[in-house]
């Protein structure tokens, strides 16, 4: 798809900017993007829009990591252009664009994901921690090219998959700051959304909920929970990769009873297979317009062709995808001065908030009391109510109205308060 710039005009002009490492972008405002060779032949590429905010300089504002889930979904495409960035692949501005508050680097992980890529001699990531280690390589290529935010407060937010991969880049990168010649820099908090922490929680929960809500009667929930129990069951004996598979075929039981449920928001209005398409991210009119305007605008055409959603990625981390992290999480509350939150917009199946919930609830850390006993409260947006949170011992959890899996897309009102609780844009 070729967007007509003319058409667009001020929208979509490129900038030049007075900032040193500032580069023709695309879009309004100030960019900077760059690959970092994580491993021998593995790049990861990263994309920075400095915040438009009435400031005296960016950095006055903090600075907040994206990353998309999947395993292999783009932050530079779903991220920027379909949720929080400042235009969308029609020109048109996003009120809600987080630019416009805090400085935003958005990073293609891992590498095979977006414009990131991997050489023939080179080799996709196979574990969470390699993921963390790749990112952490990342962020002291990234901060010694922009030293300016080596001060400035870190902020790492994620969805989906990101709830496995946020946590233990946090806490990587944290213990590198602790390191004698480690990374200079200073992060705060680590924000997870609609995570798939803990797979076989967001498994389990699936036949249970759908019956609560209406979407299967009783002999949908005995057959969904027959095969939950089975994949619990793969899980319980350690047999990752075939509890991988095995969830291809829930989510196949799961269309049957439900006559193809909107995975990602149960309440959406949707006709499969023309409003929304059955897989995470794969838009075909996002990918010809990053593979056309936005490669042509960032002169990245001599590269990896930008990617949608990498097979290759996904299935080498087969082996990875259904460990939990939760001791991980655990481990930034124990270990860590780092802020921890969770937000689930409560019609998402996929990462469904009961399950999400279970895992929360049995997780131990030495300030849990001081969540357990605080009062869930809900919070108003110009008098309207967009949801629940709960704070205490460093962790905080957010229930938000009206959103399935992507909260960004379905209520940025509610998505705006949770990233202003987190940031204060200072």
């Amino acid at each position: 798809m070729q967007v007509n710039f003319q058409i667009l005009g001020i929208v979509l002009l490129q900038w030049l900017v007075g900032s040193g490492q500032a580069r023709r972008g695309f879009g309004p405002g100030e960019q900077d993007w760059d690959y970092v060779q994580v491993r021998d032949g593995a790049h990861l590429f990263y994309w920075l829009y400095y915040t438009t905010a009435n400031v005296t300089h960016y950095t006055e504002r903090p600075l907040v990591i994206w990353l998309q889930g999947g395993p292999g979904v783009a932050s530079t495409g779903g991220g920027c252009f379909e949720q929080l960035g400042p235009i969308d692949i029609e020109g048109r501005p996003r009120e809600s664009n987080w630019v416009k508050h805090v400085n935003v680097l958005f990073i293609d992980s891992p590498v095979g994901t977006g414009f990131s890529y991997v050489e023939s001699h080179g080799r996709y990531a196979e574990n969470n921690q390699q993921i963390a280690q790749d990112l952490v390589t990342l962020m002291k290529s990234f901060l010694a090219k922009h030293k300016e935010f080596q001060t400035v407060p870190l902020h790492i937010f994620s969805e989906s998959y990101g709830g496995k991969m946020a946590p233990e880049f946090a806490l990587e990168l944290y213990l590198s700051t602790r390191q004698p010649n480690g990374i200079v820099c200073d992060p705060k908090s680590v924000v997870v959304g609609n995570p798939w922490t803990s797979p076989l929680d967001s498994t389990l929960a699936y036949a249970p909920f759908l019956l609560q809500l209406g979407i299967v009667d009783q002999t949908g929930y005995v057959n969904i929970s027959s095969v939950a129990a089975d994949i619990a069951q793969l899980v319980y004996q350690g047999r990752w990769l075939s509890a991988l598979e095995e969830s291809s075929k829930i989510q196949a039981v799961i269309a049957d009873y439900t006559d193809g449920v909107f995975l990602y928001n149960t309440q959406k209005r949707v006709r499969l297979g023309v409003d929304y398409h059955d897989d995470y991210g794969e838009d075909p009119k996002l990918c010809e317009f990053m593979r056309h305007n936005v490669t042509e605008a960032l002169q990245l055409t001599n590269m990896s062709e930008w990617m949608v959603q990498n097979a290759s990625v996904f299935l080498n981390l087969g082996d990875d995808i259904f460990k939990p992290a939760v001791n991980i999480v655990t481990r930034l509350l124990n270990e860590t001065p780092l802020r921890v939150g969770v937000y689930s917009g409560i019609l998402d199946l996929l990462c469904a908030t009961p399950g999400t919930v279970n895992w929360i609830n049995r997780m131990k850390w030495q300030r849990k009391d001081q969540y357990a006993s605080s009062k869930r409260k809900g919070f108003r947006i110009n008098g309207v109510l967009e949801g629940y949170e709960k704070h205490g011992g460093g962790f905080s959890m957010f229930w938000i109205y009206r959103a399935g899996h992507m909260v960004q897309q379905d209520n940025p009102t509610a998505m705006g308060y949770i990233l202003k609780k987190f940031t204060n844009y200072g």
